[in-house]
């Protein structure tokens, strides 16, 4: 299985006051082409921040972060790596509201340089795939919670990312929806899409093939399902 990530003793540190704080603690972890892993750990445990360091939307304070064998973790394009590797489901799913759905999944394509029309066709070919074709012309506030997130996982999907990164992707969601997106997730890590997720949900983690636990920054343990 070829390496698509690799963390090597990655901290992550702040200030506060007169001590520091280690949010991440030496952090060493690697994840495979084709993986579905799961991160979970109670709050303040640091997994939020790994998140947000393997997203490409923070930078460690030392050690280094190893995307397709670059080592990005002081990358000076680390807004374009993002864009171009990386997508992004949040549990809030951060959709503009006054766009309809397939305009808010042709954004990321807008930074990417396609044309408009090129724009719409993919937009209406990844709503197509989480079962949102007949629903290009909706905007977020005529849909249900789980249909917000498809859009928002349809989104993540358009620029054809090497990794989807999904942080609490069922936190707002009744149980039925949940296990409705964990289907879409578990049907896009069958066609090879390497996924990361964020949750304290147990019954969610244990959807996924491999578990990592985080514990006051650390990696405290690490289950293949």
């Amino acid at each position: 299985m070829a390496e698509v990530i690799r963390l090597v003793d990655i901290v992550k540190s702040y200030i506060m006051g007169d001590s520091v704080v280690h949010a991440l603690d030496h952090v060493n972890v690697q994840i495979g082409e084709g993986e579905f892993t799961s991160i979970m750990g109670p709050s303040g445990s640091g997994k939020s921040t790994m998140m947000n360091i393997l997203g490409c939307l923070d930078r460690p304070t030392g050690g280094h972060y190893f995307l397709r064998g670059r080592d990005i973790a002081n990358d000076d394009e680390l807004a374009h790596t993002r864009n171009a590797e990386i997508g992004f489901v949040f549990q809030n799913f951060n959709l503009l509201p006054k766009l309809t759905a397939q305009v808010n999944v042709a954004l990321p394509l807008v930074y990417a340089g396609i044309n408009e029309e090129e724009r719409m066709v993919r937009a209406a070919r990844a709503l197509e795939s989480v079962g949102l074709g007949n629903r290009l012309d909706h905007k977020p506030n005529e849909m249900s919670g789980g249909q917000r997130q498809r859009v928002a996982i349809a989104r993540a999907l358009v620029n054809n990312p090497a990794i989807i990164m999904a942080d609490e992707p069922t936190g707002n969601l009744d149980t039925k929806s949940s296990y409705e997106i964990m289907d879409i997730f578990k049907a896009m890590n069958d066609e090879g899409k390497t996924i990361v997720m964020v949750t304290h949900e147990p019954d969610i983690a244990q959807q996924t093939k491999r578990i990592l636990v985080m514990r006051d920054g650390r990696l405290v343990s690490d289950e293949w399902r």
